[in-house]
């Protein structure tokens, strides 16, 4: 599916951006979910993954909706097309997890990864256009005024130690891109 989305995004950045961000979300969605369940009937190991996941989800739906500022989901088949692989990849994500979740967490890690370098290639390519364009109002309260569980998803390092700045879309790019690098380490470490 991301190879489709590649391909038939490739001259639409904002849409393709706002497509992956839709199911990028999803993973933190059903591991909370079949975290929940398992508490649920007494299996407690893993419940500092909920917030973890929560807080992933949380920083994805940032992502999305700076996308959606920049005009990424104005179009139907955009929406129609992220929402039903997002259900689809909801329900594969479940079922990985509660064979094993090395099997899901392997599968997000790459998907991570996927999005990280897309950011990264998207930022080499366009990056002295996106330095003289303006930071969605979104991307500045999120990452600067409202930084709610901002440090929660990023496991690997100590909190409070990365406070984006956002001054142009430039920035806001290469946080969200930054942003894929945490969650693709938290993968990792999962």
């Amino acid at each position: 599916m991301v190879f489709l989305i590649d391909l038939l995004y490739e001259e639409k950045p904002y849409a393709r951006f706002y497509v992956l961000e839709t199911i990028a979300r999803v993973p933190y969605f059903s591991y909370i979910s079949c975290l929940h369940y398992l508490e649920t009937i007494g299996y407690s190991d893993n419940i500092g993954w909920l917030r973890i996941h929560w807080a992933e989800g949380w920083n994805e739906l940032h992502h999305l909706l700076i996308m959606e500022e920049l005009g990424g989901s104005k179009k139907w088949f955009d929406r129609f097309l992220a929402q039903h692989t997002a259900v689809a990849y909801y329900w594969t994500c479940i079922i990985l997890y509660f064979i094993k979740p090395n099997l899901a967490y392997n599968l997000s890690e790459q998907i991570e990864k996927h999005a990280y370098e897309t950011y990264d290639k998207f930022l080499e390519e366009n990056g002295e256009n996106l330095k003289t364009l303006p930071a969605p109002k979104i991307a500045v309260e999120y990452y600067q005024e409202k930084t709610f569980m901002f440090d929660d998803f990023q496991s690997c390092r100590e909190p409070g130690t990365r406070r984006p700045v956002i001054r142009n879309l430039y920035d806001v790019f290469f946080n969200i891109r930054n942003d894929e690098a945490e969650h693709f380490k938290t993968m990792i470490e999962a």
